[in-house]
């Protein structure tokens, strides 16, 4: 049983166990008996969370601990579940929905954009890409990642091409409504829009559904055609520069197919070096 004292740390107002005089964060109560963890043990047992103590996820093979009343561990769907209709991922803390549906702290600059992203305390508060617009003058802006191989598709787009629009949000004239989705280089010719998306290791971590979703965002905003070339730069057994000679190659065909009309589909997608 706990006592009614107070931690004896400077300024803590926890209560102090019953041994050492202390709270549980600053080393009161029993410790992990694991050799050099300073943790508190989980009751009823002898070690901390991290090295097998309470109660453990019941997946086969799977030493993780369970989440609070749950018996499976986050990744195995222990703990609350994101309410968004088929998603099956964790929600953030005291959310309701997962981070990639709206869960969790986000980015005060993105908050109201469809596509917002979390904010990292390392940033202040913001996402990183916000952070590096917006500060760009800072010391942590200059080692975020400035995805230098969708910057060499974009030289190499308007080297080849006049008026293609590189990473900017797609707005629709006299539209009101809140989509900024963006996509990496477009234009507009006709009445279809040309898409070309540097999709960097194929997006292979990235949830397929997001994408749909994705996809049915912008079909909102732009009803006419589409033609999507979606180039992943990390495909295997293929120099850069050959890779780059392809993806010029294949946007000059489908410019000629579009001026003649012959994209009669209503989206079409071509994939290079998946």
């Amino acid at each position: 049983m706990q006592s009614t004292d107070r931690c004896s740390e400077l300024e803590c107002q926890r209560r102090a166990r019953t041994s050492g005089g202390k709270c549980k964060r600053h080393g009161g109560g029993p410790r992990c008996v694991v050799p050099g963890c300073k943790k508190g043990s989980r009751e009823p047992y002898d070690k901390c969370i991290v090295h097998g103590g309470g109660k453990r996820c019941m997946e086969p093979g799977c030493d993780k601990s369970a989440r609070d009343t749950y018996d499976k561990c986050k990744r195995h769907g222990g703990g609350p579940r994101c309410t968004e209709p088929d998603c099956k991922k964790a929600a953030r803390e005291s959310y309701h929905k997962c981070i990639t549906h709206g869960g969790g702290k986000r980015c005060p600059n993105c908050i109201d954009w469809i596509d917002s992203r979390s904010g990292s305390d390392k940033y202040d508060g913001y996402c990183a890409t916000c952070f590096k617009v917006k500060f760009p003058d800072d010391e942590r802006s200059k080692v975020i990642y400035s995805h230098s191989k969708e910057i060499r598709v974009r030289n190499a787009i308007n080297a080849s091409f006049p008026g293609f629009i590189h990473d900017k949000p797609l707005y629709t004239d006299g539209c009101d409504c809140t989509h900024r989705r963006r996509i990496d280089h477009r234009k507009l010719i006709g009445a279809t829009l040309l898409c070309i998306e540097t999709d960097e290791h194929g997006h292979s971590s990235y949830d397929q559904k997001d994408e749909e979703i994705r996809y049915d965002d912008l079909f909102m905003i732009h009803s006419g055609k589409w033609v999507f070339i979606r180039f992943n730069p990390d495909g295997k057994g293929v120099d850069m520069e050959d890779k780059l000679t392809k993806l010029i190659d294949t946007i000059t065909q489908q410019i000629r197919r579009i001026e003649n009309e012959e994209n009669t589909e209503l989206v079409e997608i071509t994939k290079l070096f998946y």
